[in-house]
């Protein structure tokens, strides 16, 4: 049984009113909005996007939540598996987390460096978010020592001189506007959103350009196959520039994605024939991208197998995939969970096994959730042990 979506307050629905209808003016102008330009519009409309306004949308208060925000397990662990990569790099290794989130990731990573002693030169936060980012800098400010806190600072964009460290990214590829394709008399179509008579929200298809339609074609190459008729589905056709932009500074070092996704064949099965589009608000999930523009979060699942070609395409090794279950065990999650539960009274134990439960169960976050890893110009030291025994690679 579906659930009914909680009703907006009146605060929410005039900013989605308002959003809506510049949305509504773009496409009198211009036509029908690609769903990729609908979506980027839905999240990142300056002032009005889900991700630009400033309604809590991580964690309990808000409409779902990451890995970061169950508790510092998730940090730790990270900061086990790449702490090395920042000693092999030396006192000039940076760390950079594409979209910070509340901060959370970054309090707990930093405070884990700095136990450890590994803290890097810079602490870098690429989040275009002001809201984000002022709720970041607040939080950072109160809960890191003065001395990390002033390596942290902010770009708008990623990096463009040339840096060696760490760039780390949770749910972040599942956010990019994604394209919705579909097949018609064996020929490619983009999805749009226009406007019917009553001023709603709909769905078309158009002929797709020679973007859209050769990165579907890659797709059928690719997996051996034609796609059916009617089959709907999304692609990011835009993900091979947007890995060399964010990629092509860092000259040496690992960049880790955790997602949820599948590899390819997997993602674009016969079965699939929808698509994996999902949206969240208020800890429902469904599947209406059309509904309350800005209120909701937009999300796709992702295509591993075409993160490793982008990355492959920016200069980069595939160093790791892997279920988030099997690398946060080989990164030493057992290890950090009897370290915390020793000091811990049972409320706490408790909560801790409720983290481990959440970020390693196959129905929770274990297998949906993903991880890849690239590297640049590093030993085989560097690399955390175990990553080759867990690398389901042959999968993409």
């Amino acid at each position: 049984m579906t659930l009914p979506l909680p009703t907006p307050g009146d605060d929410e629905l005039a900013l989605s009113t308002q959003l809506a209808a510049l949305i509504r003016a773009e496409i009198a102008a211009q036509g029908p909005m690609p769903f990729s330009r609908f979506m980027e519009r839905c999240l990142y409309a300056p002032g009005l996007g889900y991700y630009s306004a400033g309604r809590t949308k991580f964690g309990a208060a808000g409409d779902f939540v990451t890995a970061p925000e169950l508790g510092p397990l998730f940090a730790r662990c990270m900061a086990s598996a790449l702490a090395p990569v920042l000693r092999e790099l030396g006192e000039d290794a940076e760390f950079c987390e594409l979209g910070g989130g509340s901060g959370a990731f970054a309090e707990a990573v930093m405070l884990a460096l700095d136990d450890a002693g590994n803290v890097p030169r810079r602490y870098r936060i690429l989040e275009p978010s002001a809201d984000l980012r002022e709720r970041q800098r607040e939080r950072l400010s109160v809960s890191l020592p003065a001395a990390s806190f002033a390596r942290v600072d902010w770009l708008d964009r990623p990096p463009e001189k040339a840096w060696r460290g760490v760039l780390f990214a949770n749910e972040v590829i599942d956010a990019l506007p994604a394209t919705r394709f579909t097949l018609s008399e064996g020929e490619v179509f983009e999805e749009y959103v226009s406007i019917d008579a009553a001023g709603r929200f709909m769905r078309v298809d158009r002929p797709a350009d020679a973007l859209v339609s050769g990165a579907v074609r890659h797709l059928e190459r690719d997996l051996g196959t034609s796609f059916a008729d009617g089959y709907r589905s999304e692609i990011l056709p835009q993900l091979p520039y947007w890995m060399q932009a964010v990629l092509g500074s860092l000259q040496a070092g690992l960049v880790l994605f955790v997602d949820y996704g599948y590899p390819r064949a997997e993602y674009y099965r016969p079965d699939r024939d929808d698509g994996s589009l999902v949206c969240h608000y208020r800890h429902r999930a469904h599947g209406d991208a059309l509904w309350m523009p800005g209120l909701q979060d937009i999300t796709a699942f992702v295509d591993f197998t075409a993160l490793a070609e982008a990355g492959n395409h920016a200069g980069f090794a595939v160093a790791g995939y892997s279920s988030q279950a099997q690398f946060l065990i080989a990164a030493g999650l057992a290890s950090h969970f009897e370290q915390a539960s020793e000091k811990a009274d049972a409320a706490e134990c408790y909560r801790l096994a409720q983290q481990v439960k959440r970020l390693t169960l196959p129905g929770e976050m274990g297998e949906k959730f993903q991880v890849m890893s690239f590297v640049r110009g590093l030993s085989g030291a560097a690399l955390l042990p175990g990553l080759v025994s867990i690398d389901r690679g042959f999968r993409l």
